[in-house]
């Protein structure tokens, strides 16, 4: 289904989840995409949308504007692709196979709070970014 705008949903508790939205707003020139934190409203229906448990949110989305839905590793490319600019280095994944990236983001999706911890999203101080935020 086309939607306004394209929407990440990552973990809104996950710290290199935030690290992620920091950058999607950095990377992000035109503005236009949002993040939906899998812990909220917007977030939880897309993951159901989507065939996608929201109470275990090892995976990322990212929905464009026409429709196309990608998920995990294959979305942080897409979404590098779109933002451009040194976004573009993500497309250096696509490099191994898909069965290879499968298994590296489930890898770090499943240790990603032993690895880099927990962090807020919400409680990101930076306002423009917080106004990307979807409830």
């Amino acid at each position: 289904m086309p939607a306004q705008y394209p929407i990440a949903v990552m973990d809104g508790t996950c710290a290199l989840c935030a690290f992620g939205a920091k950058m999607v707003h950095w990377l992000d020139r035109s503005g236009d995409i949002r993040i939906a934190p899998i812990q909220g409203e917007t977030g939880a229906a897309l993951m159901v949308e989507h065939g996608l448990d929201p109470l275990d949110p090892d995976s990322w989305l990212f929905i464009e504007e026409d429709g196309t839905v990608t998920c995990d590793l294959d979305a942080l490319i897409r979404l590098g692709r779109r933002t451009g600019g040194l976004g573009w280095l993500l497309t250096w994944l696509k490099l191994f196979p898909k069965p290879a990236r499968d298994w590296m983001y489930a890898r770090v999706a499943r240790n990603r709070y032993a690895m880099f911890g927990r962090a807020e999203m919400c409680d990101i101080p930076n306002e423009a970014l917080r106004a990307r935020l979807l409830p």
